[in-house]
C-alpha cells in the first residue's frame, strides 16, 4: 500500500510538472511571437519564477515585432516578395526573344483552348485542318466541329457556318476563312472575304470532280481529279500565273505565304508562278516525288526513296532545313507555319523546324502510339491513333493573350517586371545616396554649408519633375540605343528625386547632433565624417528605410508614366509602362482589353503593396504607436 501511494504521489507530481511545463511554453510562445498581446502580472511572475527574464529588444526587433502585428502590411509584404521572386525566376524559366514577332498570332484573346477539340470527335475523325488560331474538323458522320479563337472581327465569326452543307468530307483552313467540300462534291466557303477568297467562281460551282482544296492567306485553290487548278482571291500577294502550262497535270498544290507550287502526276515539282524566286529554284535530280508540302517560307518534297528536299527562304533560326534522320523512310509530310511533320513507313511521326511553341517536339505519347493519320497546320499538330484517340502537341494558346505583334503578354509581363523593378530600385539607390550625403552634411555642419546645400536642393525640388524628365529623355534619348536609354531613365529618376530624403535626413540630424554621445565623440577627437556616417546616420536609418520604400513605389510609377507617354524605356525591351503605351488608343481599349488590363493590375498591385509596406514601416518606427 505504501509503495502504491508513493507511485500515485509521483504520478501526480509528474502530471503537475507537465502541465506547468506546457503552460510555461505556451506563455513563452505568446511572449516571443504574440505581437502586441499583453501579459498579465501573474503570467509575468510565472515566467520569472521559471527563470525566464523578459529580454530587452533591440530597436530593429521592436520595429519588426510591431510590423508583424500589422496584418495589412504583412500581407502587402508577402505579395511583393512573391512579385519579386517571380520577376527574378520567371525570365530565367521563360526568357524573352526581343526580336520575335508573328503576324498570324496578333491579338489572340486569353485562353489555352486552341487545341481543345470536342470530345464528340474522338473515334470518328474524317479530316482536320488548322488555321492560325482555330481548328476545324469533319467527322466520319459528316458533322462539322470548330474550336479555338474563331472570331475574326466584330462581324465575322468562323462559327457562323453556312446552312445545309450536307456531309462534309474535306476541309481547308486559311488565314481567316474556311473551305469545305461535301460528299456530293459541293464546295462551301465562309469567313473573311475581303479579297474575294470566299466568293466561289461560277466555273467552280458546277464542278463535281473536286479532289483537293487549299486555303491560304487571302486565297483559295480548288483542284480537280483531272489535274486542273482554279485559283480565286488575292492575286497581288501571291506569284500565281493563271495561264501556267501545267493545267491537267496536277495531283497536288501547296501554297507558301507568297507562292504556289504543284506536284504533277508524273512526280515532278513545278512552280506555278512567273517570277524568279527562291521557290522557283527547285532542286534538281530529286527523283520521283511522292508528296509535297510547304510552310510560310519554304517548300519540302519527299521522293519514293524517302529522301526529303527543302528549298525556299530557309532560315537557320527556324530550322526548316534541319531534316532529322529516321530509322525508316519518310512516306508523307505536311507543313505548318514554320515547321514540318512527317510520317515514316512504319508509322512513326517526326517533326522539325521552328519549335517556339513545342510544335516540333513530338511527345512520347505520340512516338509510342500506333498512328493512323496526322494533321499539321500553323503551330498545332493532331495525330489520330488506330483506336481513334486524338493526340495533340504545339501551341495551346496564351494565358494572358497576345499583343499587336503576336507576342505573349504573359511572357512580356514577366520580363517587364524585372526591368520595371530594377529601374525603380537603381533610381532609389541613386537618390538615397545623394539624399543621405547632402542631408547628412547639411544637418551636421549647418551655417553656410547648410544654406548653400538647401538652396541647391530647393532649386532641384522646384523643377517640374515629369516634364523635365520627358524633355531630358527626348533631347538625349534619341541618340541612344534602347539599352542606353534604360540607364538614362535610371539616372534621371535618381538625380531628380533626392530632395525629399535629404530634408528628412537633415531634420533628423539637427535633432541628434547635440546629444551627449555626439559631443563625446567630438571630445575624443573622432573625425567629422565618421561622426556623421558611423554615429548619427545609424540612428536615423529606420526613417531612411521608410522614405526609401515609399520612393521605390514612386519611381516605379514614374517610370511607368514616362514609358506610357512614350518617353521612357523603348521597345523591344518590355516594361509595364511601355506595355500600357502600346495599348494607348481607343481601338485597343475597346476591342483588346487584355493588352492593358493585366499590365495595369500588376502595376497597381505592386505600387499599392510597396506603399502599404512603407506605411507599415512608418507606423512601426513611430514610438507613439508602440504598445507593450
Amino acid at each position: 500500500m505504501t509503495v502504491k501511494a508513493d507511485n500515485n504521489k509521483n504520478d501526480n507530481n509528474k502530471t503537475q510538472k507537465d502541465k506547468k511545463k506546457k503552460s510555461f511554453l505556451h506563455l513563452l510562445f505568446i511572449n516571443l511571437f504574440g505581437g502586441k498581446k499583453k501579459m498579465t502580472v501573474m503570467e509575468e511572475e510565472m515566467l520569472q519564477n521559471e527563470g525566464v527574464e523578459e529580454e530587452i529588444e533591440s530597436p530593429g526587433q521592436i520595429i519588426w515585432s510591431s510590423f508583424k502585428s500589422d496584418k495589412v502590411a504583412m500581407t502587402a509584404l508577402i505579395i511583393f516578395i512573391i512579385i519579386v521572386i517571380v520577376s527574378v525566376i520567371g525570365p530565367l524559366v521563360n526568357p524573352i526573344d526581343l526580336s520575335f514577332s508573328e503576324v498570324s498570332q496578333q491579338h489572340i484573346p486569353p485562353g489555352r483552348n486552341l487545341m481543345k477539340y470536342p470530345s464528340a470527335l474522338e473515334g470518328k475523325v474524317q479530316d482536320i485542318s488548322t488555321g492560325p488560331k482555330y481548328s476545324v474538323a469533319a467527322s466520319t458522320d459528316g458533322k462539322l466541329y470548330i474550336w479555338g479563337k474563331t472570331k475574326i472581327t466584330d462581324t465575322i465569326d468562323l462559327r457562323r457556318v453556312p446552312k445545309d452543307m450536307g456531309n462534309i468530307v474535306k476541309l481547308a483552313a486559311g488565314y481567316d476563312h474556311i473551305l469545305a467540300l461535301n460528299d456530293e462534291g459541293q464546295l462551301f466557303a465562309w469567313g473573311n472575304g475581303r479579297q474575294r477568297q470566299t466568293d466561289i467562281p461560277d466555273e467552280v460551282i458546277g464542278l463535281t470532280n473536286i479532289s483537293d482544296i487549299v486555303a491560304g492567306y487571302q486565297n483559295s485553290i480548288v483542284l480537280t481529279e483531272d489535274g486542273h487548278m482554279y485559283y480565286f482571291g488575292n492575286y497581288m500577294n501571291n506569284d500565281i500565273d493563271l495561264f501556267h502550262p501545267y493545267q491537267g497535270q496536277l495531283q497536288k498544290v501547296v501554297v507558301t505565304s507568297d507562292a504556289v507550287l504543284g506536284l504533277t502526276f508524273d512526280g515532278e515539282v513545278v512552280y506555278l508562278g512567273s517570277q524568279n524566286t527562291a521557290y522557283s529554284r527547285i532542286p534538281e535530280d530529286m527523283g520521283n516525288i511522292v508528296d509535297l508540302a510547304a510552310t510560310a517560307a519554304t517548300v519540302a518534297a519527299v521522293n519514293e526513296e524517302g529522301q526529303v528536299f527543302v528549298w525556299g527562304n530557309i532560315s537557320a533560326k527556324k530550322g526548316e532545313g534541319n531534316i532529322p534522320e529516321t530509322d525508316s523512310k519518310i512516306v508523307s509530310l505536311q507543313g505548318g507555319r514554320y515547321h514540318y511533320t512527317a510520317m515514316t513507313e512504319d508509322g512513326q511521326i517526326v517533326s522539325w523546324g521552328d519549335n517556339t511553341y513545342k510544335q516540333s517536339t513530338v511527345p512520347d505519347s505520340v512516338a509510342s502510339a500506333d498512328i493512323e493519320s496526322y494533321y499539321t497546320g500553323f503551330y498545332q499538330n493532331y495525330a489520330v491513333t488506330s483506336q481513334g484517340d486524338i493526340l495533340t502537341w504545339g501551341l495551346k494558346g496564351y494565358l494572358l493573350g497576345s499583343d499587336e505583334l503576336g507576342r505573349d503578354i504573359f511572357n512580356r509581363l514577366l520580363n517587364g517586371a524585372r526591368l520595371s523593378l530594377f529601374i525603380g530600385a537603381i533610381s532609389v539607390v541613386i537618390s538615397t545616396i545623394i539624399g543621405i550625403i547632402v542631408g547628412g552634411i547639411s544637418g551636421y555642419f549647418g551655417g553656410r554649408v547648410d544654406i548653400v546645400l538647401q538652396r541647391i536642393a530647393e532649386m532641384v525640388a522646384s523643377l517640374p519633375f515629369l516634364p523635365l524628365a520627358m524633355i531630358l529623355s527626348a533631347l538625349i534619348g534619341h541618340s541612344m540605343s534602347p539599352r542606353q536609354r534604360i540607364f538614362l531613365i535610371m539616372f534621371i529618376l535618381g538625380i531628380l528625386s533626392w530632395t525629399g530624403l535629404q530634408r528628412l535626413v537633415r531634420a533628423q540630424i539637427l535633432s541628434i547632433r547635440e546629444q551627449e554621445y555626439v559631443l563625446a565623440a567630438r571630445a575624443l577627437g573622432v573625425k567629422e565624417w565618421k561622426i556623421i556616417f558611423r554615429h548619427i546616420l545609424p540612428n536615423v536609418f529606420s526613417a531612411i528605410i521608410v522614405s526609401t520604400t515609399l520612393s521605390f513605389a514612386s519611381s516605379i510609377l514614374t517610370e511607368a508614366s514616362l514609358s506610357y507617354l512614350g518617353f521612357g524605356v523603348q521597345a523591344p525591351y518590355p516594361t509595364w509602362g511601355n506595355m500600357l503605351y502600346g495599348a494607348n488608343n481607343s481601338v485597343v481599349i475597346q476591342n483588346y482589353w487584355w493588352r492593358w488590363v493585366f499590365a495595369s493590375i500588376i502595376l497597381s498591385v505592386s505600387v499599392v503593396s510597396i506603399n502599404t509596406i512603407g506605411d507599415g514601416l512608418r507606423d512601426a518606427v513611430d514610438p507613439k504607436t508602440q504598445e507593450r
